[in-house]
């Protein structure tokens, strides 16, 4: 069973900076698909960004040009550098590993953007 653990979430001003990062426990890392999603009180889980074995990530509109998501393939692990932190970033971020059509799911960490 796949497990994966998120770390890194807290509280931040606006404008200010978060790195989040993912550890993945099983094998074969560089086949999943591993992505990043957050959920605001209130409101559905959305995509931030995604990333394959190999290649460059895709990212929600709302996030282009500020977060930016990478992996170690050796460490298993997916970080999301995230930039220029706005109040509306505020929600608890989920890492997420696909393979095979298969979810696997972090427990979430908390993100506030916040004076």
């Amino acid at each position: 069973q796949v497990q994966l653990v998120e770390s890194g979430g807290g509280l931040v001003q606006p404008g200010g900076s978060l790195r989040l990062s993912c550890q993945h426990s099983g094998s074969i890392f560089n086949m999943y698909v591993m992505g990043w999603y957050r959920q605001a009180p209130g409101k559905q889980r959305e995509l931030v960004a995604t990333l394959k074995g190999g290649g460059r990530g895709e990212y929600a509109d709302s996030v282009k040009g500020r977060f930016t998501i990478s992996r170690d393939n050796h460490m298993k692990t997916v970080s999301l550098q995230m930039n220029s932190l706005k109040p509306e970033d505020t929600a608890v971020y989920y890492c997420d590993g696909k393979q095979d059509g298969v979810d696997y799911w972090g427990q979430g960490t908390q993100v506030t953007v916040d004076y």
